[in-house]
């Protein structure tokens, strides 16, 4: 038996705003709102839902589970950029000083990676 994810789950003392910044973070749309939360998804309706949902409390420690995510049509660094810009702060979560990838934060602290690599450049040195 095959299993696909079907959504990424984040908890939020306020989806709404979380909700619009990840919607620009990957070009997503908001796909069903409530008094619960938010659910965001792909314009072309591929790739997994994130449903951002209300919880009381704030993140208090590290994520155990975050998403990776690569620079497409652009490149990392036009991409970090545009993550600041949108309100994502670098952390340190124990890194070490030399990895290749940047960990960065949501607007209510929840860690997220860019990957040092575009799809461009990933998919261009598997096909070699």
């Amino acid at each position: 038996m095959a299993l696909r994810i079907s959504s990424v789950v984040i908890d939020s003392v306020d989806p709404r705003p979380l909700a619009a910044f990840w919607c620009e973070v990957l070009g997503y749309q908001i796909i069903d709102e409530d008094e619960t939360g938010v659910s965001i998804g792909s314009r072309a309706h591929t790739g997994p839902v994130i449903d951002i949902l209300l919880v009381p409390e704030t993140k208090s420690i590290k994520n155990r589970l975050h998403l990776d995510l690569r620079a497409t049509e652009s490149t990392t660094e036009a991409e970090l950029t545009r993550l600041y810009e949108l309100g994502a702060c670098r952390v340190d979560i124990g890194q070490a000083p030399d990895v290749s990838w940047v960990v960065l934060a949501d607007p209510e602290g929840n860690e997220f990676c860019l990957l040092s690599q575009t799809i461009e450049e990933v998919e261009g040195s598997n096909s070699l």
